[in-house]
């Protein structure tokens, strides 16, 4: 994969940001389904569980030291209704990766029950809807990058599912592979905010 961020530290890029990167190719009027795990992760896939009438709880996910990955083959959040990365004491980031084909459609809120930073990574594009919330009290980043690099042990990558490395130190930087394809857009609907100070994007956001 070729890196076209250059060597980005955690400190500078992702701690207390929301990074937003990326084309989108999205239709509202087509059916999407909310969440749906893949299997790439084997016996630690994600699990989605009901957490109360109006959202639901992302469990699983395979733990590695203070670092929390999953995978989905879509990720959607539904206007009205929440969904919330159960977060495991001792764990400080949470990575969220789409290997589908879809764009994200985050309509109703995104949320974390505790501290840790949420990454939601899709190269396909991801849309941030009028009404969309962030219910996150640490940082929060949105990336169309193919994956992050955890310096030069290995990545965590959403396009190449089958080599990524799940690691447990922070991550470096975010890689975009562009002789393979063209990285979606974010478009941000919403009045986001998190728990950590925002940083304005880094590259192309359309609002």
């Amino acid at each position: 994969m070729n890196k076209n961020l250059g060597s980005l530290t955690w400190q500078s890029f992702l701690l207390g940001s929301l990074t937003l990167s990326g084309i989108l190719i999205f239709n509202l009027d087509r059916a999407m389904a909310q969440i749906i795990p893949d299997n790439t992760l084997g016996d630690e896939n994600s699990i989605v569980n009901p957490r109360d009438a109006t959202s639901d709880s992302i469990d699983g996910g395979a733990r590695r030291g203070q670092n929390l990955f999953h995978s989905f083959q879509e990720f959607n959040v539904d206007a009205g209704r929440g969904i919330y990365f159960s977060n495991p004491d001792a764990v400080n980031n949470i990575f969220s990766r789409v290997t589908g084909n879809n764009v994200s459609n985050i309509l109703g809120t995104l949320g974390v029950d505790g501290a840790a930073n949420l990454f939601l990574i899709n190269p396909n594009g991801i849309i941030f809807g009028e009404d969309a919330r962030l219910d996150i009290q640490g940082s929060f980043a949105a990336t169309t990058a193919d994956g992050i690099e955890f310096d030069d042990r290995g990545f965590f990558s959403a396009t190449q599912p089958e080599q990524s490395s799940l690691l447990t130190i922070n991550p470096g930087a975010f890689f975009y592979n562009q002789v393979a394809n063209q990285p979606g857009n974010i478009i941000n609907r919403g009045n986001l905010v998190t728990g950590q100070d925002l940083i304005a994007s880094m590259l192309r956001t359309y609002f």
